[in-house]
């Protein structure tokens, strides 16, 4: 994982709880969403190290550890690491005192669980314990699905009026919007925070007045003001960021109307 790390064996305290003990039912009076709160707060703190200021990260573990605890808990104090993204995986409960909660982790491109165990009284906690880090697992293998059916002539028919909308949701324009969508139907816009760079497809399916139709449209998110950007700085030049939506249109006359808008199920392919 990075020069210099090594496994830590040692525990820092006796678990009051036997091995082997299986889990609490529900109920056992043990805090878990504030322990799901603490072992977050103290994965930023072991997961994020560097051997050039190991005072820093002993300070940022103190309120965490136990009084006489390695300040380290285990870290030989060389190589660099950085992680974020912390979220709950899940929680073992022992007891109304004892529970092994672990989080999600991310650092660069590699995903991990951390595992740590917690001790709680008085509305206090500290970790009971070496924590341990597990691999998160890759993505799930996704299946091919078929493609579906298309009515060509209704995603025809629901390009020009489907771009004039998604412009109207991006500047969040009420007025205009209420020209796109059914009838007693409101919906809240973007309020110019986004721009429509591209309406990339439209996929109906054969059916009635009424349609589940996927749109795939490409979205221009502004540049970050920076000091004298570069021309040629990429970062500095509008984003652009695909994305595919689930709209729910019922045809009234020549037109097709709005009536919901949300994100898109998986496609095919």
């Amino acid at each position: 994982m990075v020069n210099g790390v090594r496994a830590p064996i040692e525990r820092l305290t006796e678990s009051d709880t036997p091995t082997g003990t299986t889990a609490t039912p529900t109920g056992s009076g043990f805090p878990e969403a504030t322990a799901s709160a603490f072992a977050a707060q103290f994965a930023a703190a072991y997961l994020n190290f560097d051997g050039a200021k190991p005072d820093e990260r002993a300070d940022r573990l103190k309120p965490f550890l136990p009084e006489g605890a390695d300040r380290q808990l285990g870290w030989n104090g060389f190589g660099r690491f950085s992680a974020g993204t912390f979220q709950l995986s899940d929680i073992e409960v022992q007891d109304a005192q004892n529970a092994v909660v672990t989080v999600f982790a991310q650092s660069g491109a590699q995903r991990w669980k951390l595992s740590v165990p917690v001790y709680t009284t008085d509305g206090k906690f500290v970790v009971s314990g070496q924590p341990a880090l597990l691999p998160a697992g890759g993505p799930a293998g996704l299946p091919a699905i078929a493609e579906p059916e298309h009515d060509e002539t209704a995603e025809a028919e629901l390009r020009p009026q489907l771009e004039s909308f998604f412009k109207a949701y991006a500047q969040g324009d009420a007025t205009q919007l209420q020209r796109y969508v059914v009838t007693g139907v409101t919906l809240e816009g973007f309020g110019n925070k986004l721009t429509l760079q591209e309406l990339k497809s439209v996929s109906a399916p054969p059916g009635g007045t009424r349609r589940e139709v996927t749109a795939v449209v490409v979205w221009g998110l502004p540049a970050t003001a920076t000091p004298s950007p570069a021309p040629t700085d990429p970062a500095a030049q509008s984003a652009g960021l695909e994305q595919a939506y689930r709209l729910t249109v019922e045809k009234q006359g020549d037109n097709w109307y709005i009536k919901d808008i949300r994100g898109a199920t998986r496609s095919a392919g």
